[in-house]
Order: C-alpha cells, then structure tokens, then sequence
C-alpha cells in the first residue's frame, strides 16, 4: 500500500511543472483576450452605428439601401459578407450561409471556453498539488517548505480563477454581439423572403 502511496505521490508532483506551464499560456491568453474584448467592442458599436437604423427601417423603406451599404462595405467583415451574399442567394442557400456563419461565431469562442473550463482544473491542480509536500514540510517542522508550497498553491488558484473569470466574460460578451449580427441576418432573411413572395 505504501508503495502505491509513493508512486501516486511522485506522479503528482510531476504533474506540477506541466500544471504551472499551462497555467502561464491560460494567464497570457487571458490578458490577450481582454485585449480582443476592447477591439470587439468598438467593431460592435461601428457596425450598429452603421447598419442598426437601415436595420430598423427595412420594413417600411425597404431593402435597397441596405444592399447598397453592403455593398460600399465590399464584404470587409464576415457579417457584411455574408449580408451581401444573402441578396442573390436562394432561399436555401440563405439558409445555409446563416447557418455556417453561426457556425463560425460559435468557433470564435473556442478560446474563451478554453480558459472558462480549463482555468480552474488547472487552478485546483495547482493548488492540491503542493499541499502533500506543505503537510510534509508541516509535520517535520520545515516552515520555510510548507510557507513555499502554499505560496505556490495560491498564486496557481488566482490565476487559474483569473483566467476562468476572463474566459466567461468574453464569451458572455461577444456572444451578445453575435446574437444581435445573427437577429439582424435572420431578419434580413424573413424580408427577402418576403419581397420574393410578393413577385410572384
């Protein structure tokens, strides 16, 4: 049994090493991600500036101007490109672009699931780890391990919930804005549809 004890004991201590390492590509991740946040955010508020009162009028003006808006745009973003393609696409083929572009959003989001989910496996990793050797340190009277090892198994708890925290909020955040591009295609959609039954 206490053979089974040892070899347990140095396998996760093993696993420490490689614990930090994944830790420190969550943390920079994260400050990158928050980076992204600033950029997503000003990209949002331009295109609701740009497209959200055409948006709101389509049903009374019509579908003209916003395809020449679109079409000024030549397809800069994924939501404009996919916009534009809406216009000469069949209905079918509306649909599956609206579809993939779900798709893709969704894609876009990996990394921030990446951090929401793996941050605080890593975090309780990282904390439960060096708790044997603190309690070893503790009962041999070795202070100076133990006060190392808990230093350790608290600063991997931050920044594994630091990371998790980061992860959960961009995701909220962006996948607001990808709901409001994906209501307006949907919307766009609905008034093609529409126009065409009327010109039967």
């Amino acid at each position: 049994m206490k053979l089974i004890s040892d070899v347990m004991f140095w396998i996760s201590n093993g696993l420490l090493i490689p614990v930090i390492v994944g830790l420190i590509i969550l943390f920079v991740m994260a400050v990158l991600m928050l980076g992204g946040l600033f950029g997503s955010r000003q990209h949002y508020r331009r295109r609701v500036a740009k497209y959200g009162r055409l948006f709101a009028k389509v049903k009374e003006d019509g579908t003209a101007e916003l395809r020449k808006k679109l079409e000024e745009a030549a397809g800069a973003t994924p939501f404009e490109r996919v916009g534009l393609h809406l216009f000469t696409a069949s209905e079918a083929e509306r649909n599956y672009l609206i579809g993939n572009y779900e798709l893709e959003i969704e894609r876009r989001l990996s990394n921030a699931k990446i951090l929401t989910k793996f941050g605080p496996i890593l975090g309780l990793m990282g904390t439960l780890i060096p708790m044997g050797p603190a309690l070893v340190g503790l009962s041999t009277g070795d202070i100076s391990s133990m006060a190392y090892n808990m230093q350790v198994a608290f600063a991997t708890t931050v920044m594994g919930m630091f990371a998790s925290g980061v992860g959960y909020l961009s995701q909220q955040i962006v996948r607001g804005y990808n709901h409001k591009d994906l209501l307006w295609l949907d919307y766009l959609n609905d008034t093609l549809k529409d126009e065409q039954a009327k010109e039967i």
